[in-house]
């Protein structure tokens, strides 16, 4: 499903260019749950955000599904990153103003232009055990509550993909393991394929496979029983 070939990404700030990933070569098959784990500065963020069209490598290739996204120019990368890929963020990215239907509901109807959504959006919202919360305000729910939200918004539109980075770094113990199982569940129903960048040791316990990424490099990539 995504086949990554001798990725390299620089950032340049005046004369200084501070290399971040370094020829990197990784395939991910198609319904996997995989934690990419490393320290801070590793690359981690950086290789998720050219897995989601949302930074381009200097060179190299990412291709997903026999797309090479890392040559989309803006409109078709923001196409294919709508149609294909779902994201979750440690800090949720709700939209405060909206309630938990409005926030699952907007990447159906404004990013792809759906009208009839309220069937999808109330048979993720039961899946996640939110439908009850239906009408309420991110700031009327718990930590674990937003982020099972976070979840259902990025799973509505049936990605192939789902990129989360440190979804769980905001949550206390109980409400991580209740995501991940959260996440766990969906993965085998939806036979959608998980990619975090993550820290947290739960994670990397549920985690089917482990790439170890040190230096924009990857230093070990394990396959967990």
């Amino acid at each position: 499903m995504i086949n990554i070939s001798d990725l390299v990404k620089e950032y340049r700030e005046g004369e200084v260019v501070t290399p971040v990933i370094k020829g990197l070569n990784l395939t991910i098959n198609d319904g996997e749950f995989l934690a990419i784990v490393g320290p801070s500065g590793s690359g981690k963020t950086t290789l998720l955000n050219m897995l989601g069209c949302l930074d381009r490598p200097d060179n190299g290739t990412v291709t997903i599904n026999g797309t090479d996204i890392s040559r989309l120019h803006s409109k078709k990368a923001s196409l294919f990153r709508a149609q294909h890929l779902g994201f979750i963020f440690q800090d949720f990215n709700l939209i405060e103003s909206f309630t938990v239907y409005e926030n699952v509901e907007f990447p159906l109807s404004v990013i792809l232009g759906e009208k009839d959504t309220r069937g999808k959006v109330e048979k993720i919202l039961e899946a996640i055990g939110m439908l009850d919360q239906i009408n309420k305000y991110p700031d009327q729910l718990s930590g674990g509550q937003k982020q099972r939200v976070a979840v259902a918004r990025a799973l509505v539109v049936q990605p192939s993909i789902i990129l989360a980075d440190e979804p769980t770094a905001n949550l206390d113990s109980h409400s991580a393991k209740r995501v991940i199982d959260l996440m766990k569940q969906m993965q085998k129903e939806f036979n959608t394929t998980f990619v975090f960048s993550t820290h947290d040791t739960k994670i990397m316990h549920e985690a089917k496979r482990i790439v170890t990424l040190e230096d924009g490099k990857i230093i070990n990539d394990e396959v967990v029983a």
